[in-house]
Formats: structure tokens, sequence, C-alpha cells
């Protein structure tokens, strides 16, 4: 039988933040953490919906805990404050978990492409403004949820900001190959270090970003046949959430791999989780570190590691 949730091992002591953990993924991801003993902190950009989730995990955890921190990775700003106050407090588990999905246009508050500069640049800029804190740790791991639908398209380093045209599914698919290519370079840049950094993704699993991108686009079809869709195929939520876990928690994860759901070992959208096949492109040592260099100049966050 392949790893379970029952498989995490105590946790005490350890202190994780997670991404968008006010709902879907997010959120069985924290509270599955808190279960198993981690003190777990919800970053989430609305403090209604954050404290909405932070009730429900103590209702289902009443032992956990918890807290709520107010994340906007849409604004730099955000993401800063969020570092200044964490201070020197320790942290041991960095769940990049919130995202975007094939969004209409829009800029972040600093002017970057949306769905680049929520998945991508402020995972990217919030990761290294906690790195201290995470190098501090021992067995410290970075887990950053990517999506097979990085398929979709490779990154254009000549417009990072999809300014000369922008397709919202080929833009989604872009930020997920950064994600990828973050993580490589990352697990490059940690070698020999106490930090592993792993992606993951979740299969086809039930969240609110698969409608979201539609009613955004003002497409009620679009929007009815994502609803049908997920009601007729997506995995639960706890089973999208398995591979972050596992990659967060699992003895030997190995830096710079890609972990999703399967079944008996065959790569499909459910299931415990396993290796994960991805593109080639996400591998690339000279792509990674243009990605990292541009990355840098954007947010103006230089890492020391």
């Amino acid at each position: 039988m392949g790893w379970t949730v029952r498989d995490i091992p105590d946790l005490k002591g350890r202190t994780a933040v997670v991404t968008g953990a006010n709902s879907g993924l997010g959120y069985v991801t924290a509270r599955e953490l808190a279960r198993r003993g981690a003190r777990v902190v919800l970053a989430c950009r609305s403090q209604d919906r954050g404290q909405t989730a932070l009730e429900r995990l103590f209702d289902e955890v009443p032992e956990a805990r918890a807290e709520l921190r107010l994340l906007d990775l849409a604004d730099l700003a955000s993401v800063r404050a969020f570092a200044v106050e964490w201070g020197a407090r320790r942290l041991d588990l960095l769940i990049n978990n919130a995202g975007l999905m094939a969004v209409p246009y829009a800029r972040t508050a600093d002017g970057f492409e949306m769905q680049f500069g929520v998945n991508h640049l402020g995972h990217f800029a919030l990761t290294g403004l906690l790195l201290d804190r995470l190098l501090a740790s021992p067995d410290a791991r970075v887990v950053t949820v990517s999506s097979l639908l990085h398929l979709l398209a490779n990154l254009d380093m000549h417009d990072l900001n999809s300014q000369r045209k922008y397709g919202r599914w080929v833009a989604y698919g872009r930020s997920k190959t950064a994600n990828l290519l973050f993580t490589h370079e990352l697990a490059r840049r940690l070698r020999g270090r106490h930090v592993v950094a792993a992606a993951v993704h979740p299969g086809y699993a039930e969240s609110g970003l698969h409608t979201r991108g539609a009613r955004l686009a003002g497409s009620r079809f679009q929007e009815r046949v994502a609803r049908v869709g997920t009601r007729l195929f997506a995995a639960p939520p706890e089973a999208g959430a398995t591979p972050s876990l596992y990659a967060a928690t699992a003895p030997g994860v190995a830096p710079d791999s890609f972990t999703g759901p399967s079944v008996l070992g065959a790569r499909t959208p459910r299931g415990g989780p396993g290796g994960s096949w991805r593109a080639p492109w996400t591998r690339n040592d000279a792509a990674a570190a243009r990605l990292w260099h541009a990355s840098e100049e954007l947010t103006g966050v230089r890492w020391q590691a």
C-alpha cells in the first residue's frame, strides 16, 4: 500500500506556513499538518475567509496550534510585511500553495501579469525573505505547488508579463513552468544544505480554481462545464493535498523532485503520491538561472544562498 496521510510523522515542535490555506488543497494541507502536531500558520489574502477557515480547523482539530496571518501575494509590500512580522520565529515547512488559474488579464499591485505575479513572483519573494529562518531549522522544506498544465507552455523570457499577447491558459502554463524552474534552481543553490526544495502537483483535484477563471471571464457556459467536470471527475481535496503533505513530511524526499498522485505507480490524476513526469524544459539549468535573475530584478529580493 502506498503512502497516505496516516504516514505523516509526529510534527510536534515544527512550524509550517501554508499559503492560500483558507480553502481547497491549502486548507487540507494545513489541517493535516496541524493534526500531526505542527504549529500551522494560515497565510491568506482575506481576513474573513481566513478567519472562517481557522475556526473550521479548530472545529475539526480541537487540539490544533494554528493562527491566521494576512498575506497578499499580488502585492510585494504585503509579502515583505509578512516576512518582517515573522521576525526570528522558527520555520520548518513553507508550502507555496496559493495560486490563480486561467483568470482574465490583470496586473498585480506592482504591475506584473497576475498569474505570473501571484503563482511565481510572490512565492519567489516570500521564500527568499524567509530563507534565513528555513536555513536555521534542521530538515526544513520548501514545497511549491505546480501543475501538470505546465505542459501548456514554456516560459517566454522576452515576455514574462505577457505584454505582447495574453492567453489565460498559456499564462497559467507559463506560471506553473516557472514554479518548476524555481524549484530546480532553488534545489541547486541549496545543494549541501539541510533545506529540501521540492515541487508537487495535485492532479485533477476539486478546488475553486477550476470555476473561478471562467466566472471572472464572464462565461457562464464555461463555468457550468467546469462545475460538471469537477463533480464527475475531480478527486476530493484530501487526495489533491496528499502530494504536498508527502513532499513536506515523508523521509527521503529528493531535492527538485516532482510528486503527484498515482495509482499503483501509474501516472494518473488520482491516488497516492509518486514521482511525476515533467517537461524537459523545466530542468533546463540555463533557463532556471535566467528566470532566477529576472525574478530578483523584478521583485528586488536577492538571495544569499
